[in-house]
Formats: C-alpha cells, structure tokens, sequence
C-alpha cells in the first residue's frame, strides 16, 4: 500500500499546519514598497529661500538656507534644509523621508529627530546612525552633506 494512503491522520495533519505557518509567515514578513512612480513624486520644497534641490538664498542678516539632494533610499526619498547663521548650523529640517505606511512613520518619529539633534551638535553630516533607521540615516547624512557643500560650510 502507498505510504500516504496510510491511516496516518496525525502525519497529514502535522504537515499541512507546518506549510500553513510557513506561508503565512512569508506572506508576513514582506514589507509593502513604493511603486517606483510613487517613490519619485517628491512634493517640491516650500519656502521662499529656497526653490530647488541644492540651492539657496542669502537674506540680509548673513542668513543662509539651503536644500540638499533629494537621496533615494531602499524604503523611499530623504531630503533636508539646512539654515546656516554666521557660519554656523542653526537649523536642520527633514522636508522629505519615508512615510508610506505606520512602520516608517513610527521609525522616523524618533529617528528624525535625532538626526536632527546630532547634526546641530556635530555641526557636520559626521554623524552616527540611529538603530533601527540605517537607509534613513544614511538618506539624511548623503542630503545633509550636499545641502552642507552648497551652503559653503
């Protein structure tokens, strides 16, 4: 007789919930992406300093505020606005990051300020990665360092 068409209910049994688990997990453990289209409909910056990636203006009180490149990152864009005072960082503001769905938003909302908080005490992009946010902060740093190479610091 065939090893299957055996009375072995508990066999089947058994084996039909390992595959189930198993699938499920996979099916669990994808994470949903952007499309490509989507990922590249980055809402242009607001602000009057400033109208595009990379360029800045200069206001009487040798004030200067520049936007970075915009950085493609596994999870989605990431772009930063620096405002530079006397040669110094006195503002870093995240206009673009990742936000499609609750993972990202709760990853970002402690990451984006840190990030903020380290550049502003480093006075440089030489800054640390936040556990947890590595393609955001990595996104932030690469932004950062632009915005900062144009604004001459």
């Amino acid at each position: 007789m065939h090893a299957l068409k055996k009375n072995r209910p508990l066999r089947r049994i058994v084996l039909a919930s390992a595959a189930t688990v198993s699938g499920m997990v996979m099916l669990l453990s994808l994470k949903p992406h952007a499309s490509p289209a989507a990922a590249l409909a980055v809402p242009a910056p607001t602000g009057s300093s400033s109208a595009s990636s990379g360029t800045g203006g200069t206001t009487t009180t040798g004030t200067r505020t520049v936007t970075g490149d915009t950085v493609q990152t596994r999870w989605g864009p990431v772009q930063v606005r620096i405002t530079v005072k006397s040669g110094r960082l006195t503002d870093v503001t995240a206009v673009t990051y990742p936000t499609d769905n609750p993972r990202d938003q709760e990853i970002n909302s402690y990451a984006i300020p840190r990030l903020r908080s380290e550049a502003l005490q480093a006075q440089s992009a030489d800054i640390d990665t936040v556990s947890g946010a590595t393609y955001t902060s990595d996104g932030y740093r690469q932004s950062l360092q632009s915005a900062l190479d144009s604004a001459g610091s």
